[in-house]
């Protein structure tokens, strides 16, 4: 079992019922709260993942990793309505980017591997920017996705579970892929479910949100680290 499999872990769909009036007030509140707190989010990330590399820490295995993950995912969901809530999407977060150090790690080591980190934290950030320019700018509705994204992401992650466990690596950069397509789809769905009033709550979306990114993230350095491995 490779140390970037692991990446497959923490995919998560937080689908969402109901529209609402596009581009209210309330909407563009929470949509604004979202985007704070996800900067915020991901600048702790990062932070605790650079620290995480720099440390050498070890990597806390599949177990520990999905019973940290969805233990903290429940959590944050059940006080999403309080204060307590904020600080568990940042217990959660800075979780995620202590996983992240070692994998991180593992690329580095590689021959072009800080090549590989850079290209797929820009190919991240391209994607995130062209998804949520789309849901704000479209006037087409992206709901229908949910259903889609929902079984997708269950068949993705019972695949990379698979690829891991029999170790087929056409099988992993498959998985990749579709995890590229998928949170590329979960970013545009979600950002449109907060502007058309059918996600309420900024906590949950800024981790919906999140989780996107770090799989987009992860996935893309799958694919890049399997095509660029000399």
């Amino acid at each position: 079992m490779s140390l970037n499999d692991r990446s497959y872990l923490s995919g998560q769909v937080l689908t969402h019922g109901g529209v609402g009036v596009q581009g209210s007030a309330g909407s563009r509140k929470v949509l604004r709260n979202t985007y704070l707190l996800l900067a915020m989010t991901l600048a702790f990330s990062a932070a605790v993942a650079g620290i995480s590399a720099a440390l050498n820490l070890p990597h806390p295995g599949i177990l520990i990793t999905l019973v940290g993950y969805f233990g903290l995912l429940f959590a944050v969901s059940k006080f999403r309505d309080r204060a307590l809530g904020v600080g568990l999407v940042f217990a959660l977060t800075g979780f995620m980017g202590y996983t992240l150090g070692p994998i991180l790690n593992h690329y580095l080591a590689l021959p072009n591997g800080g090549e590989i980190v850079m290209m797929a934290m820009g190919g991240t950030a391209v994607i995130f920017l062209a998804m949520s320019a789309v849901a704000l700018t479209s006037k087409r509705d992206f709901s229908f996705l949910g259903n889609f994204l929902m079984v997708g992401m269950l068949v993705a992650f019972l695949a990379g579970l698979a690829a891991i466990f029999f170790e087929l690596p056409l099988l992993s950069l498959v998985v990749s892929a579709a995890f590229v397509l998928l949170m590329s789809g979960l970013i545009l769905y979600e950002t449109q479910a907060i502007i058309q009033g059918g996600e309420t709550n900024y906590v949950m979306a800024t981790v919906s949100l999140f989780v996107s990114i770090y799989n987009l993230f992860t996935s893309l350095l799958q694919i890049l680290g399997i095509f660029g491995d000399d």
